[in-house]
């Protein structure tokens, strides 16, 4: 493999593809060098805590994984994806071991602050190649400040499958490990379905590589979504809503306390998601901050569709197409190309890393609000035993 290839600057030389449908194609993934490693996490007994209304702080410490990630490497490009009670990643050889700590701090940091386990695994690419799968990368552009990785060929979900059996661990972090979450917020209010209900959909290839007739599946269930009003985007034009006092304050103020308090931490998460309320409802722009645009590029930059060795989609979606999309999907699972998993609720909600208000880099990861992914992945899973 060539130096270029095995280097840091691999994720970033990956041209970004702008048509979400055409991310079904493999071909247009390309493959991870040899020498890079990937690292998956998966909160424990997350269908529990679904059960118990605990999903929204399922999703922060999902996404907790990746702010960690980011400012462990100063915001240099790498690939990530956000699975809703856990997230997956990759890196180059040279960024192992502080990926490792980040990671390690997330755990600590999950337990302590919402008694949450959380599983935690790297693995080397070529050892992932040596099983029979592969892992390959794409990159969606959202919008024009932000993209989001795709991943296929088997690999990240062979990773997965291993980190929950044990395998792949990684040294523990001294009990008080605090990751660094700068960034890492939920303000935004949930999305209420405008059109009927938001549908969660999780679709894996039955044989766990995705092959040509899921990619045929995959952009014909794509193509069915995107008749939906803005392909089924849960937020508006406009962005998300926004209320005060934000329902996320506290989960906000458990990331950004570092070794301070959380009254003092939620206090400044107050002070910060009012003074964003004030200028969204006034139009009032400070020191060339325009809030009004800042909340149209939220909803622009939101990930509400994704493509993980299978596709995973939060769509706000009217009775006649989900009846539809039902279809199709029972259709090629009766035909051994897939398995399948729907959850239908009222709202989305979002989960956000915002490194500043100021670029337009910041991303948001859209889930359903009851359950999401995680309770229609849940449903495959249901459906095997």
């Amino acid at each position: 493999m060539d130096t270029q290839a095995s280097s840091s600057d691999f994720y970033a030389s990956v041209t970004p593809h702008d048509t979400f449908a055409n991310l079904s194609d493999a071909k247009l993934y390309v493959a991870l060098p040899d020498d890079w490693w990937v690292g998956t996490s998966d909160i424990v007994g997350s269908t529990q805590a679904v059960a118990d209304g605990r999903y929204k702080t399922v999703n922060m410490v999902g996404a907790a994984v990746i702010s960690a990630q980011i400012n462990a490497h100063a915001g240099a490009p790498f690939p990530y994806i956000f699975g809703g009670d856990g997230a997956g990643f990759a890196v180059p050889p040279s960024w192992k071991d502080r990926s490792a700590q980040a990671l390690a701090a997330v755990q600590v940091w999950a337990r302590e602050e919402f008694d949450m386990g959380l599983r935690i695994g790297m693995v080397r690419v070529r050892d992932i190649r040596a099983a029979g799968v592969d892992v390959t990368v794409a990159r969606f552009q959202a919008a024009k400040g932000v993209d989001y990785a795709m991943f296929s060929g088997g690999g990240l979900s062979w990773a997965e499958n291993q980190m929950k059996a044990g395998a792949h661990d990684i040294l523990p972090a001294a009990p008080g490990t605090q990751p660094d979450l700068t960034g890492l917020s939920c303000r935004w209010s949930h999305m209420p379905s405008r059109h009927g209900t938001i549908l969660s959909v999780v679709i894996l290839p039955r044989d766990d590589i995705p092959g040509p007739a899921f990619s045929d599946l995959a952009r014909q269930v794509v193509e069915v979504a995107n008749g939906l009003d803005r392909a089924g985007h849960p937020a508006e034009t406009a962005g998300p809503g926004v209320k005060w006092p934000p329902a996320g304050a506290t989960l906000e103020a458990h990331a950004q306390r570092g070794k301070g308090s959380l009254g003092a931490a939620r206090r400044k998460a107050l002070f910060e998601s009012f003074m964003a309320w004030f200028l969204i409802k006034t139009g009032i722009r400070i020191a060339g901050f325009d809030a009004r645009r800042y909340r149209e590029d939220v909803g622009r930059n939101a990930d509400f569709r994704k493509f993980e060795d299978g596709l995973k989609m939060t769509l706000d979606c009217d009775a006649q197409t989900e009846k539809r999309l039902r279809a199709v999907l029972q259709q090629s699972a009766d035909a051994g190309i897939i398995r399948f998993g729907l959850h239908a609720q009222s709202e989305a909600m979002m989960t956000c890393i915002v490194p500043s208000i100021m670029t337009d880099d910041h991303v948001h990861f859209v889930d359903g609000a009851a359950g999401g992914y995680t309770a229609a992945a849940q449903t495959i899973k249901a459906s095997l035993t």
